[in-house]
């Protein structure tokens, strides 16, 4: 946090350096001032004086006095006097955190009304309906945000207004109507108990404190965790003079984004209300216009809009999302900030700036989000079998999801700690409604535009949205759901299309897109910028070829293990562990060495040019026996029933299969008999496993192609274990290459304290380290990865004693301590020791990032993860130093 005695800064004093301490919309409205566009005047309280109120329940000393102060600086540049005579100043007081947190914290417009001014801004405005409709808003607002009260009292009341004079919309309500409206809601604060400050100063006073306090709204909460940005930040809170859309028919207020968001395609994309104030689009209470029909009712402010979009787009070098006034005419930039955005047109838009110069390949790598490239494989429906569609809507964010309808987010949520699969239908979402759209699979809303609530928080949640689709109605006393010609009950199924706005019934066929050029040539950019290798861990050859796909550059990690588990391998490996005698033991692994022989060869293959790095038998030995519970209850039931010699033959194997399962039994697995243990005990084992691998190797490079095995020994906590196992293999390797050249790597995982502890003494053995970051967690930690996760690891996370989930992204302070060390000690015991990671947290970008920093060669992650990996490894490389 930065450490500053000034809490307040006029606009013409910041810029957009400034973000932490003025919030990004702060930040915004200065630069956009300091470059001399048009925004109403105003000044930011910042983020320093949030984060001292809530560690002293009170405003800084002297904030309050500086405040009134800027308020008279306001008054002067605007020629009015904030809640008085002659020309009555009205300020907006708005959030504005430093990281974009879309309609999570509050905000309140047209502060400074009460009785009496809203008779001076009839006279001054010469519309009184506009006055009382300004006056109506800033009562509904500040009751709800400032006192507390439920929102849809307030609602309800214009609604039965309406709906007594047939009317549709809000704007077509009269001067008469709204100072009815306006003395119910009084009445309704009066019913409460709350009493509406008639001061302005006072209002302003009430609402910077409720501003502050939306920072810890449950909702802006649950925002945070889900996007991991830190609580310790606070919110900046913004008073700007206010600027009226609800003027009349020519003043307006929309959301625009300076390309679309959906596709990235270079053109203006957004929406604009006649007539209205800025939260009437994001609320999505009435569907607005596309801001192409701007140029034509307000030719003048859309030139100016179409040109303030320009040069905020070059001079921030990405895409802008911005919010914009029109008061009778006169156009007002209200926020500029980075557009949130589908994958697809964050490639685009990436390779868009690149190529029109405007970003070097540095700077555009850093304008997709790692999680983003996930959404391209996001699933979209197989349109040859869905059948036909129910309804239709906006394509709000891309991508399917299918689940069962509920109808407010609370129910979303139990519905999802039951494992059900939910999609979250409404009239609107509102900012309340963010912790049902993070466990819906899609959202589907009636009312709304592409720049409403819903629309933009599923954007950036990767989450498929279809927004105003005027064929379903809502029937909350039904439980259900009138689409266009079926009915539906909650907790029935039906699957959301975001990419066309199609909604069908039932749990319809899905597919996955294929990746086309655009992909293709941003991962090559990525590979162009990172200087950390990405490799892939594979179980079988089939994932290996998925890998290559993905861009892997080797295989990191292939584990043997899982080549044992197929139908015709089981039962020799079972067997072989049965055996008593090294003359059986042998007998069988001789079975088993040409199939593990054939999946070498694949892999070999498939990764022409590149490393593969095969990890020798890992897990104990009884893993590949049945369960001891399954082999009692099955000789419970063999005795009971025995009538025949076979099934005497079958009761004997499997008492004998219990014996050796209870004879393997530990009462920690994970830390006992398995890795280079078994290898010292059963030497056999490993041999068999080496002479496959080199038999695989010189195959494939007679083939011509180019080999790099590596082999890696797993769990070494002691040098001379893996000198004992190297030693033993050597015999195993010298009698398979009988003179053949071929290059190879002998290695070790380091996956214990011990192991980090000593890597000095054991690189005089190694060739290279893997870390085993799974392993090295729970040993470092303490931790049994399932058991916590499933009783107080969640508790931890809820309560903030950890901020992620440490077996998700790496604990740099514990187990990243060791692997620093353990570099360290490994790289001065042999300089040119390769050191990378293989543990699930190789695709996890933070830990990539982490793996950058302190020097290792390379990660390796899942297939599906590679492309993610190699994002963020080039997001690593930029932030020491600039790539052109």
């Amino acid at each position: 946090m930065l450490t500053n005695t000034k809490y307040v800064y006029n606009f013409e004093e910041g810029d957009k350096n400034m973000k932490l301490l003025l919030g990004g919309k702060g930040a915004g409205l200065a630069e956009m001032t300091r470059i001399g566009l048009r925004t109403p005047p105003g000044f930011t309280i910042t983020t320093e004086a949030c984060n001292y109120y809530f560690k002293n329940n009170k405003l800084p000393p002297g904030l309050w006095d500086t405040i009134v102060q800027s308020v008279k600086t306001l008054e002067a540049k605007t020629g009015r006097v904030f809640g008085g005579a002659p020309k009555i100043l009205l300020v907006s007081v708005r959030s504005g955190a430093p990281v974009s947190m879309p309609g999570m914290l509050d905000t309140v417009l047209n502060l400074g009304m009460n009785d009496q001014n809203v008779e001076l801004f009839s006279k001054e405005s010469n519309n009184p309906r506009f006055a009382w409709d300004s006056y109506r808003r800033f009562i509904q607002m500040f009751a709800r945000i400032v006192l507390g009260l439920k929102g849809n009292k307030f609602d309800e009341v214009i609604e039965k207004k309406k709906k007594e004079l047939n009317l549709t919309n809000d704007f077509e309500l009269s001067e008469k109507d709204w100072k009815e409206i306006v003395q119910e809601f009084k009445q309704i604060i009066r019913s409460a108990g709350k009493e509406l400050p008639n001061d302005p100063y006072r209002q302003l006073e009430l609402a910077i404190n409720a501003v502050f306090d939306s920072w810890k709204n449950d909702r802006a909460v649950v925002y945070r965790r889900i996007n991991k940005i830190s609580d310790t930040m606070g919110t900046a809170v913004s008073v700007v003079t206010m600027v009226y859309g609800n003027l009349g028919t020519n003043s307006a207020t929309g959301v625009v984004f300076t390309r679309d968001p959906n596709t990235g395609e270079k053109k203006l994309y957004g929406e604009y209300l006649n007539n209205a104030q800025g939260e009437d689009v994001v609320a999505g209470i009435r569907t607005p216009s596309a801001v192409e029909k701007l140029k034509s009712e307000i030719p003048n402010a859309y030139t100016e809009l179409k040109r303030s979009a320009d040069i905020l787009e070059e001079h921030y070098k990405d895409v802008q999302d911005i919010e914009f006034t029109i008061q009778d005419g006169t156009f007002y930039l209200l926020q500029t900030r980075s557009a949130k955005r589908s994958a697809a047109a964050a490639l685009k838009i990436a390779l868009d700036l690149r190529m029109e110069g405007i970003l070097t390949d540095g700077e555009a790598v850093n304008l997709v989000q790692p999680e983003q490239l996930n959404q391209l494989l996001h699933p979209q429906v197989d349109t040859k079998r869905a059948g036909s569609p129910i309804a239709k809507g906006l394509a709000a964010s891309p991508g399917a999801g299918a689940g069962k309808i509920v109808l407010d987010p609370d129910e979303a949520v139990k519905m999802k700690e039951k494992g059900e699969k939910v999609v979250l239908v409404r009239n609107e979402t509102l900012a309340d409604d963010v912790h049902g759209i993070a466990v819906s699979e899609a959202v589907l809303t009636a009312r709304g535009g592409m720049t409403s609530h819903a629309a933009v928080v599923a954007r950036a949640m990767g989450k498929p949205a279809i927004v105003g689709s005027e064929d379903l109605k809502i029937d909350l006393d039904k439980r259900g759901v009138n689409f266009k010609q079926d009915f539906m009950w909650e907790h029935q199924e039906v699957t959301v299309d975001g990419t066309t706005g199609l909604v069908f019934k039932g749990n319809v066929p899905l597919t996955i897109p294929e990746l086309g050029n655009e992909f293709r040539e941003f991962m090559e950019m990525c590979r162009r910028v990172k200087r950390l290798g990405v490799l892939a861990n594979a179980n079988t050859p089939e994932e290996a070829i998925l890998a290559r796909k993905n861009g892997a550059e080797g295989i990191g990690l292939a584990r043997t293990e899982r080549m044992f588990l197929g139908a015709e391998r089981i039962p020799i490996m079972r067997e072989m562990i049965m055996s008593d005698t090294l003359e059986e033991r042998k007998s069988l692994l001789e079975k088993l060495l040409p199939l593990q022989y054939n999946d070498f060869v694949e892999f070999f293959r498939t990764m022409d040019g590149f490393p593969v790095i095969i990890r020798l038998l890992d897990p104990p030995l009884h893993e590949f026996l049945p369960k001891k519970e399954e082999l009692m209850v099955g000789i419970v039931e063999t005795r009971h029933k025995r009538k025949s010699q076979a099934k005497d033959k079958k009761l004997k194997e499997d008492e004998e299969v219990l014996r050796k399962v209870n004879s393997l039994a530990e009462f920690n697995p994970m830390i006992g008999f398995r890795g280079i243990r078994v290898g010292v005990v059963y030497p056999e084992i490993y041999e068999m496993q080496v002479r496959a691998i080199l038999r695989a190797a010189l195959k494939v490079k007679e083939e011509g192609k180019t080999v790099i095995p590596e082999i890696m020994i797993p769990l070494t906590i002691e040098a001379n274990e893996l000198k004992l196992v190297r030693e033993r293999l050597q015999k195993a390797i010298d009698e398979e290459l009988k003179g053949k050249e071929l290059k190879y790597k002998f290695g070790t995982m380091i996956e214990t304290p011990r192991g980090a502890l000593t890597a000095g003494e054991i690189a005089e053995v190694a060739e290279f380290f893997s870390f085993g970051t799974n392993d090295l967690t729970q040993m470092t930690l303490g931790f049994s990865r399932d058991d916590v996760e499933a009783t107080f690891l969640p508790k931890y996370l809820e309560q903030g004693i950890f901020k992620v989930n440490p077996f998700e992204s790496l604990d740099k302070n514990g187990v990243g301590e060791l692997m620093k060390i353990c570099f360290e000690r490994g790289v001065k015991a042999r300089p040119d020791i390769e050191i990378g990671i293989c543990g699930e947290h190789g695709g996890d970008p933070d830990s990539v990032k982490f793996c950058h920093r302190i020097g290792l060669k390379y990660v390796s992650a899942s297939p599906y993860r590679v492309p993610i990996a190699i994002l963020a490894a080039a997001q690593a490389n930029t932030e020491s130093k600039e790539v052109n």
